[in-house]
């Protein structure tokens, strides 16, 4: 088992690298430092093909980032449009008590 640690934004990830088979030995033990620990595992396989298991919390927080930068590369797109006269101007509707 190889230990990485990432510091990313302040806060650490602890990386720990392991062969599939040392992963299917002990899968118990490394779902539990997953989930309890926050630590994400790489798991190498052959022909250099890995996979990364990650707890749900980060999963979450992973796929909330995503969707945020996505967002903002639409407002940014949108704030170049107005900018460069690709935008329409419309009127308010007001909408009434019913």
């Amino acid at each position: 088992m190889n230990i990485f640690v990432h510091i990313l934004s302040s806060r650490v990830f602890i990386l720990l690298a392991v062969s599939y088979s040392t992963l299917k030995d002990n899968l118990v033990k490394y779902f539990g430092k997953v989930a309890d620990n926050n630590e994400t595992v790489v798991v190498t396989g052959k022909d250099e093909k890995s996979v990364v298991i990650i707890s749900m919390e980060d999963y979450n927080e992973m796929l909330k980032q995503i969707n945020n930068a996505k967002y903002l590369a639409m407002l940014d797109l949108s704030i170049s449009q107005m900018k460069s006269g690709q935008g329409t101007l419309h009127d308010l509707i007001e909408v009434g008590d019913e």
